[in-house]
């Protein structure tokens, strides 16, 4: 394939720089550069798409396309049957916000180890609230990470970066897999399978979830899971919110079930003014802010351009998703 010239079809707000950066390598194929608003509108020109997704009401118009490369980690906005009908491949940007997705979470796991949220609310009302008066805001007294154990349910790019940073804090890291011939294991204590959780969920003080949303992880976390949580403990979500049974978590967060929750992502996203997961003082909840980074787009960059070097010359890429796993 090394001398065909190909239309690349990419939807992604990037600088000038990074654009060029990607192009230059490749004088021989077309870059049309496109907003991600726009950019379904030239789909019939295009053997490549670089971009969120493709839903399925667009698909018809793609007759060229032979592989989408998406701009995220996530493929959920992708139709898979399509895919399958097509035979369309599919790559994704796994790894790319494995360092500042990793530090978001430990930068949540830390807010509560320090009790942080109750120190702001003391700020902006100019009160002097020391931990010996207890708890505010039901939130628990200061501890340490060290010597907690963390479980890290999905053990891809980014849950390898957590489990890395928290062997670094001296806590005691459990990796769960759904596999169990999983790599990337090299930084976690002991590694259990996804079908052992709830049995094993119990033993951890902190639990990160790090999975994508898939038919198999959708729900994973409804009310037997939660129950079968240590009490006190934290859970984290940077996957999809669709994964955790949300009122469920209100419920076992408003009487004190749990410790607390670190919520980079919600269902229905934006979540809404009025859901009462705003007024918990032992929740933190981030705008699915997660993944965004200075550094971020290079690093996306980098991974397509190598991509696109192994298609032009029939090599094998990067991140191929298994339609059948939904990652």
């Amino acid at each position: 394939m090394s001398h065909q010239s190909l239309t690349i079809l990419a939807g992604v707000a990037l600088p000038d720089a990074l654009l060029e950066r990607l192009r230059a390598p490749f004088p021989q194929h077309t870059f049309r550069f496109e907003s991600p608003e726009t950019v379904m509108d030239h789909l019939p020109d295009a053997d490549v798409l670089l971009a969120w997704g493709l839903p399925r009401d667009r698909a018809e118009s793609a007759a060229r396309l032979k592989w989408i490369q998406t701009v995220s980690a996530g493929v959920d906005r992708v139709d898979f049957e399509v895919l399958r009908e097509r035979g369309i491949v599919l790559t994704n940007s796994s790894g790319i916000h494995a360092i500042n997705i990793a530090e978001h979470i430990l930068s949540l796991m830390f807010a509560f180890a320090r009790r942080l949220p109750d120190h702001f609310d003391s700020q902006r009302q100019g009160l002097w609230n020391h931990p010996d008066r207890g708890t505010v805001n039901a939130s628990p007294l200061p501890f340490e990470l060290a010597g907690q154990t963390l479980f890290v349910v999905g053990m891809g790019h980014i849950g390898e970066a957590l489990a890395q940073r928290a062997q670094g804090l001296d806590m005691n890291v459990v990796g769960v897999v759904r596999r169990p011939d999983k790599e990337r294991l090299a930084h976690v204590d002991r590694v259990i399978l996804q079908a052992e959780l709830r049995t094993a969920i119990s033993e951890a003080d902190h639990v990160a979830i790090c999975m994508p949303l898939t038919n198999t992880t959708r729900g994973m976390f409804d009310v037997p899971m939660l129950d079968s949580m240590k009490p006190g403990a934290f859970l984290y979500n940077i996957g999809r919110g669709a994964i955790v049974d949300q009122t469920a978590l209100y419920e076992r967060l408003l009487d004190g079930r749990l410790g607390g929750a670190g919520l980079d992502v919600t269902s229905p996203e934006p979540l809404p003014a009025g859901d009462p997961l705003w007024k918990l003082g032992n929740v933190i909840i981030t705008p699915h802010t997660s993944g965004t980074s200075p550094k971020l787009w290079g690093r996306g960059v980098d991974l397509w351009i190598d991509n696109i070097q192994r298609f032009s010359n029939g090599e094998p890429l990067r991140n191929v998703v298994d339609l059948d796993a939904g990652y």
